[in-house]
């Protein structure tokens, strides 16, 4: 019984031995550090997305909706009421100035000159019996005249023989005017009548067509817009009519260059150049806002249709940066000065004490976030001019945004991308059964130490294992 007891003894005092010899060399490998890593507060890396400082081009742009029309752009309507009687063009076919897009019925306005010509007739055929009346009453006139310096005829002959006369005369001066009267009937009968045919009065493309054959088109009048029957517009020539908000209209001027996008063509961009500015302001009805009308002069790509009416928005280069530090707008923190720490508010000239808040950017310093007081400039919608603050080597922390909210001074920090490539590397390794290799220059400091420390501890873990392996025997043995 004492034999056994002693045996129980001397094996536990080998288990022992061995768990503790184990769990020394467990916690002193590189898993080991890990996992005792993982249980001190703030000691975790965050993983966060750092991007180097650029230096190069920014272009600070304006905004605006607005749609897509054509410079040039004709409404036919009808200038007489009619029933259509030929449309020659559909909506979409091309048509050259001089063709005829559109005829009306001329039967009753052929009628019409017809009629306004044989009254022209009529009254013209007065003309000679006029004239020979006036001549008459002319002759008699000088007779009479003759007759009174004479003293051969009283002076009432001779004032009934003027008054006849001034009526012929009246009389062949109001057939001058019935003629003209008539002559004006026939030129208007056949302008009415020539307004049947439609000719378009442009190069370009049939956009619109409302009306089909055998409808009747009407004349508009003062409250009432007549028939607008087509219109014809000129492609090759757009404009987009955009809508700059009246904040923003102060630095837009003719000739700047304007970047223009469509969801007729998602992943593709138009470019136009400003041209004429609306003095007026205008205010939008859906939301109460002031804005001033800007046409924008598209380029057009050879071989390219844009469609009329089109929505677009467009982005034009008020002001243009080159050779400036920027850095993504996302990265520029606003933080109270009091929360800075003592030595980063101190040491920055950039800080304005007497203000509550400052402009900051983490930059990685060895594996450490540093914040860092800028002087910012102008913006695009993506990235930030810094003017001061900020080294050309730095690499700056730009996401996530989730990380950026509580990122705090002296915090680990370590690239998303490189982390996730070390986590792949490990993942592979190990499902090959082999030894992870040596650190790269891209992977992160705290990972190649902890890569070098499971080198070391091999040997250590081996030994071990041949400790486990002696008191084996003996433990069977007892």
């Amino acid at each position: 019984m004492l034999k056994w007891l002693i045996g129980l003894g001397v094996a536990l005092v080998l288990f022992v031995t061995a768990v503790s010899v184990g769990g020394y060399f467990f916690i002193n490998s590189a898993k080991g550090k890990e996992l005792m890593q993982s249980f001190k507060p703030g000691t975790k890396a965050k993983e966060v997305r750092l991007v180097a400082v650029e230096r190069g081009l920014l272009i600070k742009t304006v905004s605006a909706p607005g749609v897509i029309e054509p410079e040039t752009n004709v409404k036919i309507s009808a200038q007489v009421s009619a029933r259509i009687t030929a449309l020659p063009f559909r909506a979409g076919d091309h048509v050259k100035a001089g063709d005829v897009v559109c005829r009306l019925d001329s039967v009753d306005l052929k009628a019409r000159v017809d009629s306004a010509m044989a009254r022209l007739a009529a009254t013209k055929a007065r003309i000679g019996g006029v004239k020979a009346e006036l001549m008459r009453a002319q002759a008699e006139f000088g007779r009479a005249k003759e007759l009174f310096d004479s003293g051969d005829t009283p002076k009432s002959d001779l004032e009934r023989a003027e008054a006849t006369y001034l009526q012929s005369l009246s009389s062949r001066d109001t057939l001058d005017a019935e003629i003209m009267s008539s002559e004006a009937d026939v030129v208007a009968a056949q302008k009415d009548l020539d307004n049947t045919v439609m000719i378009s009065p442009i190069d370009g493309v049939m956009t619109t067509l409302n009306a089909e054959v055998g409808e009747l088109v009407v004349v508009g009048t003062l409250n009432t817009p007549g028939s607008i029957i087509m219109e014809i517009a000129d492609l090759s020539r757009m404009l987009l009519k955009a809508q700059v908000d009246e904040t923003n209209i102060k630095p837009v001027k003719p000739g700047q260059k304007a970047r223009i996008y469509t969801p007729y063509d998602p992943d593709g961009e138009l470019t136009g150049t400003v041209g004429r500015i609306n003095l007026k302001r205008e205010v939008n009805q859906a939301d109460g806002t002031g804005f001033f009308e800007v046409e924008i002069r598209v380029d057009v790509p050879e071989g390219t249709t844009l469609l009329s009416g089109l929505t677009a928005n467009t982005e034009i280069e008020v002001e243009i940066f080159d050779g400036v530090l920027k850095i993504p707008s996302q990265a520029v923190l606003d933080r109270r000065v009091d929360e800075l720490p003592k030595e980063v508010s101190d040491s920055s000239s950039i800080i304005d004490t007497s203000k509550v808040f400052a402009r900051i950017v983490f930059v990685d310093n060895g594996g450490k976030a540093l914040a860092k007081p800028v002087s910012i400039g102008p913006s695009d919608l993506t990235h930030t001019v810094i003017l001061a603050g900020l080294d050309p080597t730095d690499r700056v922390v730009a996401g996530p945004f989730r990380e950026l909210t509580a990122l705090k001074n002296d915090i680990l920090i370590v690239d998303a991308d490189e982390a996730a490539a070390k986590r792949e590397q490990d993942r592979l390794a190990k499902a090959n059964g082999k030894t992870v290799p040596p650190a790269t220059d891209k992977t992160p400091a705290n990972a190649s130490t902890e890569t070098q420390a499971a080198t070391a501890d091999e040997p250590a873990t081996t030994e071990a294992k041949k400790t486990e392996e002696a008191a084996a025997p003996a433990s069977g043995g007892f």
